[in-house]
Formats: structure tokens, C-alpha cells, sequence
């Protein structure tokens, strides 16, 4: 948040977790021009204020909450694994935009550092829990938000929300 002027984290006694791989990216690529200021007003204030580790991208955090790498988006991108009383379920980040993706995986968005790993990295993650009991949370989707992936008889995949 902005104070006095200046960028200061917004809870300053939270740890923030960030891929090493994803942090690494960003720092040597930064580009105000293209993407705005994001890094030094979200960013650099909570690596300065010393809140974040830098982790792996499959750090676990416990035994219920792990990172699972889905590369694509970006160099380090990850999503989110959580495990509770016998029930899963997976947050997407940015590696899968819209609902359509699932089908159409080659549609990509036009943000993606690679396209052609996000492809993968989405028919990947579609054929691992497709059919299966997880919880898919697509983070930019709308309303639904989340739901199983099922196949498609032609192929593909959709989110079941019902």
C-alpha cells in the first residue's frame, strides 16, 4: 500500500511465498513499459521489508498445502495443491485463463511467457485429474469458479460444476 509516498507492504506480518524459478524471471526481465509498475508496488516492498522465501516449485508447506509446477504463463509459474480430510483440490493460478482452455488447450493467452509449454502444461494437467475427485479452483474464471474436469466424448475436457 501506498504511504507517505512510498511502497510498504500491506501485512507486514505475513510470509509470502514466492518460486524461486518465477521470482528469478521477473527480477532480470523486468519492464515497466509493457507491464506497469508491478513489481516495485507489489513486489520489491514485501522482498524488502524481508517477508518472502523464496521456495521450490513443488515446495510443500505441509502436509495438506503443496505447490505443483505449471510452467507456461510463466517461466515459474505454479498452482496450488490442497489435500483435507480426504478431499482435494487444485487452484490454477494463471495456467488455465477461461473454461475454454480445457477444450480449445491450444487457445492461449496473449500474457503467456510461452505458449506452446502452456498448451502442454494444461493437456497435462487435464489428463492427471480428469474424472477424478479434485477440485478444480480456476482462479480468473467466473462464476462458477470451480468444479471436476470430465472428458469430452470427441475429445477435450470440460469443468463439471454441478
Amino acid at each position: 500500500m501506498l504511504v507517505d509516498g512510498v511502497w510498504v507492504p500491506t501485512f507486514p506480518n505475513a510470509r509470502y511465498l514466492v518460486a524461486e524459478k518465477e521470482w528469478e524471471y521477473w527480477d532480470a526481465h523486468e519492464d515497466e513499459k509493457a507491464n506497469g509498475p508491478v513489481l516495485a508496488d507489489s513486489v520489491r516492498p514485501v522482498i524488502e521489508a524481508g517477508l518472502v522465501d523464496f521456495v521450490a516449485q513443488t515446495h510443500q508447506l505441509c502436509d495438506q498445502v503443496w505447490l505443483e509446477p505449471t510452467p507456461g504463463h510463466t517461466p515459474g509459474h505454479v498452482s496450488v495443491h490442497i489435500a483435507s480430510a480426504g478431499h482435494e483440490a487444485l487452484i490454477t493460478g494463471d495456467c488455465i485463463h477461461h473454461p475454454v482452455q480445457m477444450t480449445k488447450t491450444d487457445w492461449c493467452s496473449s500474457a503467456d511467457y510461452d505458449p506452446q509449454q502452456g498448451q502442454s502444461t494444461r493437456e497435462d494437467l487435464l489428463e492427471k485429474y480428469a474424472d477424478e475427485d479434485i477440485l478444480i479452483i480456476g482462479t480468473h474464471f467466473a462464476t462458477p469458479t470451480a468444479g471436476h474436469i470430465k472428458r469430452l466424448e470427441g475429445g477435450g475436457y470440460w469443468l463439471d460444476v454441478g
